[in-house]
């Protein structure tokens, strides 16, 4: 062994030993550092912020949950993007933020934060074994941010209840609550007419530019900034004043429960009844300014998925049956990856002219993160799933794992995370486009060089994690664990991760020769089991017992 792995596997056992609840520590930290020297020795370090890629393998031993699967391309993706996530995290005199871009982008707000992706950055990162990295970020966005925080449509309360479920902190849920209730009544006065219920907004302020829509609005003339009551901005209102409403009942607010349980049920119900194409059988767009008698377009949109992403749907076969679309090449399915508008329609297109972003066609991981989240609650959640399986959901995963990659300049294959996909080439669209955008280089007016690159945008250690492993945080103290896992996998373990301050982890072998800890689904709670089932199923643990 050389003396380079001799001392890095040293510094790994220090890191990894100074917590008396570590030393139960499952998995071999090597697995790590093998993932990280292949990142780091591929990588073209352009901007640093925070944690270094030096610094790297030390920051992510102490702070990500380990993996051991069968699926080395999942495996390897799910490394890769905690890898790419540390990139973004920034120390600011606001504290810690987390970055959606490394070079700095004219559109960003303070510390060249964006609240678009946020929510699915919050997800991600609720994870981190260390808590300080999000409880600041979210502190940012609701003391520090200033309007930044509806600068896009941003599911915030819903993000922090997630948090919330994994780092649990009431008196600091307390606190925010005003602060959540601010916010979604400013969105209740900037974007709701007084006498409705619904929620408009701009495509571009969706973070959805150029859509497919928002042509149709527009007399089928391609244009950005089209105003309309989406799918998606009304799911976000939704399910944030569930969780209003959810932080509300657990200070024994009643009153505040009973408002925002009220505002998410009338949100329902109008979705329900004017978002629903009865014709398409899917969740679509309908014109701002509409009357009784308008009907929503006639266009199948991957945000029409979104609803399940907050539980919203129904649970019957006439909503549920949508679901068909996902794996249907006239609808969403490609070969690199989900459409973002379906195939089928006129207007879809895959434009290497115009606007770098075009949501009309191409495959955008912050689309692809949302709907994957919304399939684990269908198939969690409802009994009418439309005909789909878990095998579905690792199909799409392993889809969605496998273009995390690109051909560099030496022609040699490496893990790469960007802004948008050729559906059908797996060409990272979006970077294409840009790195010959003015004068045959990048343009700083764009963001300059390498702008999407390890792009901050979208989610996957968290899909991997809460769904494929299925460990379902929760703000009470019920540990809930429902796999996704393929049936044919004999083994699998998910191992440091810290949940509610305990240290789980949970493992599944079916011969009891892998981890040689038994045989079954197991759960060890701070090195003890406490937890076990024959089969992969739904497994349950109270805290409160202990």
């Amino acid at each position: 062994m050389r003396i380079k792995e001799i001392l890095m596997l040293g510094l790994l056992f220090i890191i990894l030993g100074c917590d008396d609840k570590q030393h139960f520590n499952l998995l071999n930290s090597k697995i790590l550092q093998t993932y990280v020297e292949k990142f780091n020795g591929n990588d073209e370090e352009l901007y640093i912020q925070h944690i270094s890629n030096d610094s790297a393998l030390s920051f992510l031993a102490r702070n990500i949950p380990l993996i051991e699967i069968p699926d080395k391309e999942i495996e390897e993706t799910y490394y890769f993007r905690w890898w790419t996530y540390r990139k973004h995290i920034k120390d600011t005199e606001d504290g810690f933020v987390i970055t959606e871009f490394l070079p700095k982008v004219s559109w960003a707000g303070i510390h060249n934060t964006i609240n678009c992706p946020a929510g699915h950055q919050i997800y991600e990162g609720r994870w981190l074994r260390d808590p300080k990295y999000i409880a600041d970020y979210i502190s940012f966005w609701l003391n520090d941010s200033g309007d930044g925080i509806r600068s896009y449509s941003f599911w915030v309360a819903d993000a922090v209840l997630s948090f919330q479920s994994v780092h649990q902190d009431i008196s600091e849920l307390s606190s925010q609550l005003p602060r959540l209730i601010d916010n979604y009544q400013e969105w209740e006065r900037i974007r709701r007419d007084s006498a409705r219920t619904l929620f408009w907004q701009i495509d571009d302020r969706d973070g959805m530019e150029y859509s497919a829509s928002g042509q149709i609005l527009n007399d089928g003339i391609l244009i950005n900034k089209m105003a309309a009551v989406r799918p998606s901005i009304n799911s976000y209102m939704y399910g944030d004043a569930k969780a209003i409403a959810s932080i509300a009942k657990l200070m024994d607010s009643a009153s505040i429960t009973d408002v925002f349980n009220a505002k998410a049920e009338a949100i329902q119900n109008e979705v329900h009844s004017r978002l629903w194409n009865e014709e398409l059988g899917f969740f679509t767009v309908l014109p701002r300014d509409f009357t009784d008698a308008t009907q929503p377009l006639d266009i199948r949109e991957i945000i029409g998925y979104i609803p399940w992403y907050f539980n919203l749907p129904d649970d019957e076969d006439v909503y549920s049956n949508a679901w068909k679309k996902v794996m249907d090449t006239t609808g969403f399915y490609a070969p690199h990856g989900l459409t973002v508008c379906e195939r089928a329609h006129p207007y879809f297109a895959i434009n290497y002219t115009g606007h770098a972003c075009q949501w009309n066609g191409p495959s955008w991981p912050f689309a692809t993160t949302q709907t994957m989240k919304a399939l684990s609650n269908l198939l969690n959640n409802y009994s009418n799933t439309g005909g789909l399986t878990k095998e579905e959901y690792y199909l799409l995963l392993s889809q969605y794992a496998k273009s995390h990659t690109i051909v560099n300049e030496r022609g040699d294959k490496q893990n790469w995370i960007d802004e948008n996909i050729n559906p059908f080439t797996g060409d990272w669209l979006s970077r294409t486009r840009l790195k010959t955008w003015e004068n045959g280089t990048w343009s700083e007016k764009k963001g300059g060089v390498e702008r999407g690159k390890d792009y901050n945008h979208s989610g996957f250690c968290d899909l991997v994690i809460a769904d494929l492993f299925g460990l379902k945080p929760r703000i009470d103290q019920v540990i809930e664990i429902k796999p996704l896992t393929p049936d044919g996998w004999d083994w699998f373990c998910l191992d440091r991760i810290r949940y509610h301050g305990k240290e789980l982890t949970i493992l599944w072998d079916r011969t009891g020769e892998k981890y040689h800890r038994g045989k079954g689904l197991m759960l060890f709670i701070d090195g003890e089991l406490k937890a076990k089932a024959d089969q992969l199923q739904r497994l349950t643990f109270d805290l409160n017992v202990l």
